[in-house]
Parts: structure tokens; C-alpha cells; sequence
């Protein structure tokens, strides 16, 4: 059985006794939790999606421990200008293992007869008075042209 679980945000695919690793969450280690936050369900042959979520369906896990990922190095560094910042983090992981999926035999069904009723809704048409705006006329502005003076080669002397 395949289970897709909603946690902290993520979505991870999970099966029975699969140890994996998410972020830190509160807990000791040995704690056992229940997750109810369960988007979608293999079973064999049978596939169940949720909307968003599936009613009746729990995800036991247990924490196994709590550790640091590897160390990531930020390195930030802008050419010519001198500048170089090293900074560096470790991430708070927690190490989990699935027990067991389980789906609840108890299901809530729900009586899903619609009674198609067409109520027609009449709405009176508002009629809306056209507004009209006079047109402003705008006298153009005309600009003198700028004469340049002309300029007169310069005379050659000869010698």
C-alpha cells in the first residue's frame, strides 16, 4: 500500500517500514504520531484520490531520531569589487519511520441526491443614461521656425 502524505508543506510518497528524512518536528525520539493528512491512497490495483484530503485514512509514524543534514556553504562573492562572504548552515532533519497505513472500515457516506431545480431569476435591465461630454477643442500651438544664419565660407588669401 502506497500513501501520499502532506507534511509541513510537502508531499511525500510513502510505504509501510520506509525510513525517511523531513524537517524537523516537534517529538522525542521513540514518539509515536498519527497522520491523518493524506492526499491519495494505492491499494493493488485500487487508486483513491482525495479532495483535497481523504476522509478516515491515518498514517502511523515514529520518530526515529533527530539529526543535522550535511553542512551546505553559501558563498557569495562579487568580482573586481573585493567582496566575499562565506556563510554556511547545517539543516535540522528528523529521521522517521512509517509503521503502518491504515484505512478506516468506517466510511462516512454521504447521500448525494441533487434536486435539479431551475429557478429562473429575473433581472430587471438597468437603463442607463448615456452620458454626454462635449468635445474640447484645443487650439494648436504653432511655433515659429528658427532661422540659423547662414555662415559664409571662410576666403582663401594667396601669397
Amino acid at each position: 500500500m502506497i500513501a501520499v502524505v502532506n507534511i509541513d508543506g510537502r508531499q511525500l510518497k510513502v510505504e509501510k517500514n520506509q525510513e525517511i528524512y523531513i524537517n524537523r518536528i516537534s517529538g522525542k525520539g521513540g514518539d509515536k504520531l498519527t497522520l491523518e493528512t493524506v492526499s491519495l491512497i494505492e491499494d493493488g490495483d485500487k487508486i483513491t484520490i482525495g479532495a483535497p484530503l481523504i476522509n478516515g485514512v491515518k498514517v502511523n509514524i515514529s520518530i526515529v531520531e533527530h539529526t543535522k543534514g550535511k553542512k551546505i556553504i553559501v558563498f557569495k562573492k562579487k568580482r573586481r569589487k573585493g567582496y566575499k562572504v562565506k556563510n554556511g548552515h547545517r539543516q535540522m532533519l528528523t529521521r522517521i519511520k512509517i509503521d503502518s497505513i491504515s484505512v478506516s472500515t468506517k466510511t462516512t457516506t454521504k447521500k448525494t441526491t441533487t434536486k435539479k431545480t431551475t429557478t429562473k431569476k429575473t433581472t430587471a435591465k438597468k437603463t442607463t443614461a448615456k452620458k454626454t461630454t462635449a468635445k474640447k477643442t484645443t487650439a494648436k500651438k504653432t511655433t515659429a521656425k528658427k532661422t540659423t544664419a547662414k555662415k559664409t565660407p571662410a576666403k582663401k588669401t594667396t601669397k
